[in-house]
């Protein structure tokens, strides 16, 4: 049986992890901002909502990425307690509509006019 040269066969099992990684990384197309990689954000599975459906969460920047039935949308200057307080709501969709949504809150959280939401990438919008 023939043995690759050990420099060979590491170089191999380096190609495959970078390869594995990438396959992985993920990218979603914000509305009004464009793509954003969720490498740098910590993401729920799917919800069992039937408005939101997943939410990612990027805390050093208090930075808010939410699916809403197959659109994503982005939050600013959103603290951890609200994005919390949303997972732990009974109704996912009343407390997004009262808690941040625009009209709910009167654009507290909207990233239009936020110099944080070109932070990570995309386009700012």
């Amino acid at each position: 049986m023939y043995m690759l040269p050990k420099s060979l066969s590491l170089a191999l099992l380096v190609v495959a992890l970078l390869a594995t990684t990438s396959a992985f990384a993920e990218t979603v197309d914000v509305k009004y901002r464009g793509p954003v990689d969720l490498a740098k954000f910590q993401c729920t599975g799917e919800l069992d909502s039937s408005v939101v459906k997943r939410v990612c969460y990027n805390a050093e920047h208090s930075y808010m990425l939410i699916r809403l039935k197959q659109v994503w949308y982005h939050y600013c200057d959103i603290d951890q307690g609200t994005v919390s307080a949303l997972l732990a709501a009974g109704s996912k969709g009343r407390f997004y509509n009262s808690s941040i949504k625009d009209s709910g809150t009167g654009g507290k959280f909207s990233c239009r006019e936020r110099p944080n939401s070109d932070l990570l990438g995309g386009t700012k919008g």
